[in-house]
This record gives C-alpha cells, structure tokens and sequence, in this order.
C-alpha cells in the first residue's frame, strides 16, 4: 500500500485543463523550484518538490498515460492509502537519462512507488543519474527518452455498486420474505443470491445486500441494491399504508344495510354495511393494512363501496322496481 498522489493538485491545475495550461503550470513551478536556486536548507526541499512537480507533468503531458491515471477516479484524496486494482498492470518503459537537476550531483533521481504501480515495475531503479551542474543535462528537466507503452487492457468501472430489479406481491410485502436472485456480471457469467426481503418495504425502495455487487477495482465486490416493485394484485390497491377492497353492494343492501365478507391480510372477515351507504362510500378496518418497515404500525384496510344495479330484470323483478319506483315517486310529492 502506498499513498495516493494527485498529480493535478501537485501542479495546481483543474482535471479538465488543457495540455498547454499543464505545460504553462509545470514550467513556472519548475523554474521556482529548481535546485539550482536554493541553497542551504531549502535546497533539499527544492529537490523534492522538484521531483513531485517533475514526476506529476510525467504522466499528465502523456496522452495515455493521463488517461490511465485518470481511471482511479476523481474522488481521491491525496495522501490516501492506495492499493493498486488488479487490472492496472501491463506497463513498461524504456527511459533516458533525466538532467536538469544541477546542484544534486549524483544521486539516483527515481519516481515515487505510486508512479511504479501504475505504470510498471521496469521504472524502479531504471532511471539515469542526474549530472551536475545546469548545463551537464539531456532533454532539459528531467528529459526522458523512448518511453514505450504496452497495452493495459480495458478501464475498470468507476463504481462496483449494482442494481436489480426484485418484483413482490402485496402478501410478499407485509410479511417479508426470502428470494433468489440472478445477477449477470460482465462476460455473461451469472451468480444466483438468496436474499431476504423485511416486511414493510415499499415500492421504489431498496434493499442493500453489502458485499454482492460488482468486483470492484481493488478485488473487492461492492454493494447490490434491489430496488422493490409491486405486482398488481386482484383484490387490493394500495395507497400508502392502506390497502383498498372494492365491494359490490345490491341495491336494496345499499338501502337496507346488511353484511359483506371481506379477504383481509389476516383472514377473513364480516363487515357491518349500513343503511342508505351511497356508492363511494369507505369503510375502514383500523390496523388491517401493510406494517411500516421497523415498526409495528400498520395501516388500515380501507372497503370502498359500489352499488352494483342490475342489467336485466325478470318480468316479477320488474313488477316490484314498478311498485318501488310509484312508492318512491309519492313519497316524493309528499314532501314537496
């Protein structure tokens, strides 16, 4: 493990700039911090920060080897622990003699390990010594010859974090219950998960099943989130907590009151209707509906109701709506 170097940071550029701006930054930092214009005690700070600036325009003036660091993402930190994604490997280089360092002489000027990671292990020890003096050097600062690249293979994803889709019933949703998922990872190959679904989850939320998303860039799975869809059910509709029944009423129940069975989530059971109920009319079993997640309320089982009138009659039927329909109409003059 070694830490995380922000090449942009060291260089003080955004992550979009332009291959002049990191060229224009890198000489004036470079002209500031040369060795050769500091003596004393801050020489040796100059060198090191000469290197850091050195090493950080290595990478970001490369086409490619940009775009290779740039898959680690923007959301590093650095100095950050960083342990290389098992995809980052396939480089190797073939460098020159690096000058420009002047009053270093001959000490070994290398990159640091996190430079060694990305972009293969051939960098270690390979680099030339600096020559003394300012103009003992090739290829100005730091001047590198003959780099090759070999191919690194494809970017890995930014995120390891998946996301599927798991569709329940209503009676799945107030009790809670236990599924097996298939998830296609990249390639076509297929893994089949056990989950278990808490009662009280609700349509367009999301279970987290922490460790079985996709591999992430260190070897390490990240998280697969199922997010909830309900099925459409025959008897209920739902509306928050509450579920809704609708029952169909004759028309002489709707006047006279009368009972009505009712499937709830617990059983069966028998409703009072009441006289004169219109059609539209709810009736409500408090505590009958779905439990909310992590608690023990529930909602409430809501009976909507619906006058159900007749499409035919029999000839004795019709004598009777007659009869009714002449009580109706005098008990209507009646009150006028």
């Amino acid at each position: 493990m070694v830490k995380y170097k922000d090449y942009y940071q060291t260089l003080g550029v955004s992550r979009t700039a332009t291959e002049k701006e990191i060229k224009s930054a890198y000489r004036k930092l470079a002209r500031q911090h040369h060795p050769d214009t500091h003596q004393g005690k801050s020489k040796a700070a100059a060198e090191e920060k000469f290197k850091e600036l050195t090493e950080a325009y290595e990478v970001l003036k490369d086409a490619d080897k940009r775009k290779r660091y740039d898959m680690l993402g923007a959301n590093w930190k650095a100095g950050a622990d960083f342990t290389p994604p098992p995809d980052m490997g396939g480089f190797s280089f073939d460098f020159g003699r690096m000058g420009g360092m002047g009053g270093m002489g001959g000490g070994g000027a290398q990159f640091s390990d996190f430079f060694d990671i990305l972009f293969g292990q051939a960098m270690a020890g390979q680099a030339g010594r600096a020559r003394g003096g300012a103009g003992g050097t090739t290829g100005g600062p730091f001047g590198f010859g003959g780099a090759h690249e070999e191919d690194f293979g494809a970017p890995r994803r930014q995120s390891a974090d998946q996301e599927a889709d798991v569709e329940l019933s209503i009676e799945e949703i107030a009790s809670g219950t236990m599924r097996k998922i298939q998830i296609t990872e990249p390639g076509g190959k297929t893994r089949t998960l056990e989950v278990k679904i808490p009662k009280g989850v609700r349509a367009g939320s999301k279970v987290r099943m922490s460790g079985e998303g996709g591999m992430g860039p260190q070897g390490k799975r990240g998280d697969l989130y199922l997010k909830v869809k309900v099925k459409p059910h025959p008897y209920y509709k739902l509306e928050g907590d509450n579920l809704i029944t609708e029952v169909q009423i004759t028309a002489p129940k709707a006047v006279l009151g009368g009972e009505a069975h009712i499937t709830t989530l617990d059983g069966s059971v028998t409703v009072t209707i009441p006289p004169f109920s219109q059609s539209g009319k709810l009736l409500r079993l408090k505590g009958k509906g779905l439990p909310q997640l992590k608690t023990a309320t529930r909602g409430d089982h809501l009976i909507r109701i619906k006058v159900a009138l007749p499409t035919e009659l029999t000839v004795e039927e019709k004598e009777h709506w007659q009869a009714l329909d002449k009580l109706s109409s005098k008990s209507a003059h009646a009150s006028v």
